[in-house]
């Protein structure tokens, strides 16, 4: 019988400020410590190798590093784990004491012992847009990721801190915008074509007139 695939609930995850632990010190572990430090969380790192930048990171007192090899209780209180060592026996200790204590765990390119994937994301100020496909093939996922990337440029996260600051706007009036004349009056295309010409002013005027006409 034909082992049913996993079907991944799609979700950002707010880390900021809860605990994190990343098992494993070389470079696949810098990536995942530099993801997690980047949304905020609180990150311990263990393992007996460390590479220059991570200790760099424990020099700055930005992470915790215990140089050690991983043992029983290092999850203790933790939100997610991510087991990123070439170790199995190692990977298998993290997901076990995951398990046992509801920990989220992350194992670096495996997904079925993994309760998350995580997709390759493309970042634009307040945007992130991410790829994935389902652990199946990373490469796609990267080459998918670096063509976005050349059709989002900087523009939209200025079209997004406008968008937010419009809305702001109307909820300080007390002016209740439907989610329909959202739609309708955020013209992606003019828009856009404003902002990469510099009229970043008129865009916000055309965004205005645009959600009034809806009312």
């Amino acid at each position: 019988m034909k082992k049913e695939e996993n079907k991944y609930y799609p979700l950002f995850l707010n880390a900021k400020g809860r605990k994190c632990v990343v098992v494993g010190g070389g470079e696949v572990a810098l990536r995942k410590v530099e993801d997690l430090l980047d949304s905020g969380a609180e990150v311990k790192v263990v393992s007996p190798c460390i590479c220059p930048e991570l200790a760099e990171l424990g020099r700055q007192n930005s992470i915790q590093i215990i140089t050690r090899k991983y043992q029983a209780g290092d999850l203790e209180d933790t939100f997610v784990a991510i087991a990123a060592t070439d170790d199995n026996e190692i990977n298998k200790m993290v997901v076990c004491e995951a398990r046992e204590r509801s920990v989220l765990i992350n194992v670096v390119d495996d997904a079925e012992r993994s309760d998350f994937i995580v997709p390759s994301c493309l970042r634009r100020g307040d945007i992130t847009i991410a790829v994935s496909t389902g652990g199946k093939s990373p490469a796609l996922t990267r080459k998918l990721r670096l063509r976005l990337e050349s059709e989002f440029g900087d523009e939209y996260a200025l079209l997004a801190s406008i968008v937010g600051e419009v809305r702001q706007e109307f909820k300080r009036k007390c002016i209740k915008v439907s989610a329909e004349a959202w739609q309708q009056a955020i013209d992606i295309d003019c828009l856009i074509g404003l902002l990469e010409k510099g009229e970043v002013e008129k865009a916000r005027t055309v965004l205005m007139e645009n959600i009034e006409a809806e009312q």
